[in-house]
């Protein structure tokens, strides 16, 4: 298949594609504000410069999108019809550059959780999602829950 847009206009409509507060990345700052977790914005200091950071828990989010991310098994992460070699070669090196990232980050001690674009339209299963990662990145002792007393 041809692309229907001629090279400048192709790379025009690629420049327009934002690397950060994008919609989904908006959408999980929201939540995560609301339901009362403060973060930090993509800290030059970390590797990968991850989406949100919860220094608190010591946590790491990165908000992927399915296509340049390559979501397994998600429709939308969809092969360019032309230019395959590129493509092919461009997404091995995305896939292969998040999991380094990931995996530094661990390495320093930090736990990574990727929401990815497909998930984040159910606003309470990125809460919950939120929610559990927090909850696991606390110590054992504040995991605990504190038992009400019965009169």
């Amino acid at each position: 298949m041809v692309d229907k847009l001629d090279p400048v206009r192709r790379s025009a409509n690629m420049a327009r594609v934002r690397g950060k507060d994008t919609g989904p990345e908006l959408r999980v700052r929201r939540t995560a504000h609301r339901i009362g977790l403060r973060f930090r914005l993509h800290r030059k200091d970390l590797p990968g410069r991850p989406d949100l950071v919860f220094p608190k828990h010591r946590l790491a989010v990165f908000v992927h999108g399915c296509f340049w991310h390559r979501h397994p098994g998600c429709p939308r992460a969809s092969m360019p019809s032309t230019r395959l070699d590129f493509w092919e070669a461009k997404f091995a090196a995305n896939v292969e550059r998040d999991a380094r990232q990931a995996a530094a980050l661990e390495a320093q001690g930090w736990r990574v959780l990727v929401l990815w674009e497909c998930g984040l339209k159910d606003e309470a299963l990125v809460e919950t999602a939120l929610r559990e990662a927090v909850f696991a990145a606390r110590p054992a002792s504040d995991r605990v829950p504190h038992k009400e007393t019965t009169q």
